[in-house]
Protein backbone atom coordinates (compact mmCIF):
# COMPACT_ATOMS: atom_id res chain seq x y z
CA UNK A 1 0.00 0.00 0.00
CA UNK A 2 1.31 3.43 -0.95
CA UNK A 3 1.09 6.35 1.45
CA UNK A 4 -1.41 7.99 -0.90
CA UNK A 5 -3.76 5.05 -0.23
CA UNK A 6 -3.99 5.80 3.49
CA UNK A 7 -7.24 7.56 4.40
CA UNK A 8 -5.53 9.57 7.11
CA UNK A 9 -2.89 10.80 4.65
CA UNK A 10 -5.57 11.88 2.18
CA UNK A 11 -7.53 13.67 4.92
CA UNK A 12 -4.42 15.47 6.21
CA UNK A 13 -3.51 16.60 2.67
CA UNK A 14 -7.03 17.94 2.14
CA UNK A 15 -6.90 19.75 5.48
CA UNK A 16 -3.57 21.32 4.53
CA UNK A 17 -4.99 22.74 1.31
CA UNK A 18 -8.00 24.14 3.18
CA UNK A 19 -5.84 25.60 5.95
CA UNK A 20 -3.67 27.32 3.33
CA UNK A 21 -6.74 28.91 1.76
CA UNK A 22 -8.06 29.90 5.19
CA UNK A 23 -4.79 31.49 6.34
CA UNK A 24 -4.42 33.58 3.19
CA UNK A 25 -7.51 35.53 4.24
CA UNK A 26 -5.85 36.66 7.48
CA UNK A 27 -4.33 40.14 7.90
CA UNK A 28 -1.24 40.83 5.81
CA UNK A 29 1.17 40.81 8.77
CA UNK A 30 -0.11 37.42 9.92
CA UNK A 31 0.37 35.75 6.55
CA UNK A 32 4.08 35.60 7.35
CA UNK A 33 3.77 34.89 11.07
CA UNK A 34 0.88 32.77 12.31
CA UNK A 35 -0.20 31.99 8.75
CA UNK A 36 3.21 30.63 7.86
CA UNK A 37 3.31 28.53 11.02
CA UNK A 38 -0.12 26.98 10.47
CA UNK A 39 0.67 26.25 6.83
CA UNK A 40 3.97 24.64 7.77
CA UNK A 41 2.56 22.41 10.51
CA UNK A 42 -0.50 21.44 8.46
CA UNK A 43 1.79 20.35 5.62
CA UNK A 44 4.27 18.65 7.90
CA UNK A 45 1.64 16.30 9.32
CA UNK A 46 1.09 14.33 6.08
CA UNK A 47 4.73 14.87 5.08
CA UNK A 48 5.92 13.01 8.18
CA UNK A 49 3.77 10.02 7.19
CA UNK A 50 5.12 10.12 3.65
CA UNK A 51 8.74 10.40 4.79
CA UNK A 52 8.66 7.26 6.93
CA UNK A 53 6.01 5.19 5.13
CA UNK A 54 8.40 3.17 2.96
CA UNK A 55 11.01 2.71 5.67
CA UNK A 56 11.84 -0.95 6.24
CA UNK A 57 11.98 -0.56 10.01
CA UNK A 58 8.64 -0.60 11.81
CA UNK A 59 10.00 1.57 14.62
CA UNK A 60 10.83 4.29 12.07
CA UNK A 61 7.33 4.09 10.59
CA UNK A 62 5.91 4.51 14.09
CA UNK A 63 8.17 7.54 14.59
CA UNK A 64 6.66 9.07 11.44
CA UNK A 65 3.16 8.48 12.81
CA UNK A 66 4.13 10.11 16.12
CA UNK A 67 5.61 13.13 14.37
CA UNK A 68 2.52 13.42 12.18
CA UNK A 69 0.33 13.39 15.28
CA UNK A 70 2.47 16.10 16.88
CA UNK A 71 2.21 18.33 13.82
CA UNK A 72 -1.58 17.86 13.77
CA UNK A 73 -1.68 18.97 17.41
CA UNK A 74 0.49 21.98 16.61
CA UNK A 75 -1.87 22.91 13.78
CA UNK A 76 -4.81 22.82 16.21
CA UNK A 77 -2.86 25.20 18.45
CA UNK A 78 -2.21 27.66 15.61
CA UNK A 79 -5.88 27.57 14.64
CA UNK A 80 -6.80 28.22 18.28
CA UNK A 81 -4.53 31.28 18.26
CA UNK A 82 -6.25 32.45 15.07
CA UNK A 83 -9.57 32.12 16.88
CA UNK A 84 -8.26 34.10 19.85
CA UNK A 85 -7.11 36.83 17.46
CA UNK A 86 -10.55 36.83 15.79
CA UNK A 87 -9.23 35.70 12.40
CA UNK A 88 -11.64 32.75 12.52
CA UNK A 89 -14.79 32.27 14.56
CA UNK A 90 -15.58 29.52 17.03
CA UNK A 91 -17.53 27.42 14.53
CA UNK A 92 -14.67 27.40 12.01
CA UNK A 93 -12.17 26.55 14.74
CA UNK A 94 -14.38 23.77 16.12
CA UNK A 95 -14.88 22.25 12.68
CA UNK A 96 -11.13 22.12 11.93
CA UNK A 97 -10.32 20.96 15.45
CA UNK A 98 -12.80 18.11 15.10
CA UNK A 99 -11.36 17.03 11.77
CA UNK A 100 -7.80 17.14 13.08
CA UNK A 101 -8.83 15.20 16.20
CA UNK A 102 -10.41 12.56 13.94
CA UNK A 103 -7.09 12.30 12.07
CA UNK A 104 -5.23 11.98 15.37
CA UNK A 105 -7.50 9.06 16.32
CA UNK A 106 -6.75 7.48 12.92
CA UNK A 107 -3.02 7.96 13.56
CA UNK A 108 -3.42 6.30 16.95
CA UNK A 109 -5.00 3.30 15.21
CA UNK A 110 -2.25 3.21 12.62
CA UNK A 111 0.36 3.24 15.37
CA UNK A 112 -1.34 0.34 17.15
CA UNK A 113 -1.49 -1.68 13.94
CA UNK A 114 2.21 -1.05 13.31
CA UNK A 115 3.06 -2.01 16.90
CA UNK A 116 1.44 -5.40 16.31
CA UNK A 117 4.15 -6.11 13.75
CA UNK A 118 6.81 -5.85 16.46
CA UNK A 119 7.73 -8.64 18.86
CA UNK A 120 5.67 -8.29 22.06
CA UNK A 121 8.78 -7.38 24.08
CA UNK A 122 9.34 -4.29 21.88
CA UNK A 123 5.78 -2.96 21.85
CA UNK A 124 5.03 0.34 23.57
CA UNK A 125 1.26 0.40 23.17
CA UNK A 126 -0.85 -1.09 25.91
CA UNK A 127 -1.90 -4.67 25.20
CA UNK A 128 -5.63 -5.08 24.60
CA UNK A 129 -7.71 -6.06 27.60
CA UNK A 130 -9.37 -9.46 27.47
Amino acid sequence: MDVEDLDVYQKLCKLHIEVCDLSHAWPQEERYELGSQVRRSSNSSPAQLAEKHDDRHIRHKIEGVNRSRGEAGETIHHLFMAKLKDYIDQSVYSAYRGRYKACIRMLNGLEKSLEKQLPESERRCEPPEH
